[in-house]
């Protein structure tokens, strides 16, 4: 369900497409240069305004934020405590 959501604020907010194909979910969003760290921000501002969850300093590392999969376990964390 978040896993989703997360793939199409990427698809729409740094993609700029409908492809769901565009971007596979275990893809280096960093890496292949999807995103940098501003993007990062964008991406942390949308998930605690949409999931109602705080990203600590302490969490705002890349191996968080690096694939579709891992926003998503990531998310999963911050939304079962």
């Amino acid at each position: 369900m978040h896993k989703q959501a997360i793939k199409r604020f990427i698809l729409d907010n740094f993609l700029f497409t409908d492809n769901v194909a565009a971007i596979a979910d275990d893809a280096s969003l960093i890496r292949s240069g999807v995103v940098d760290s501003m993007g990062i921000l964008e991406l942390i501002e949308y998930l605690e305004k949409t999931f109602r969850i705080h990203v600590t300093p302490e969490e705002m590392v890349p191996a968080n934020f690096d694939s579709i999969d891992t926003i998503n376990t990531f998310l999963a964390c911050k939304t079962a405590a």
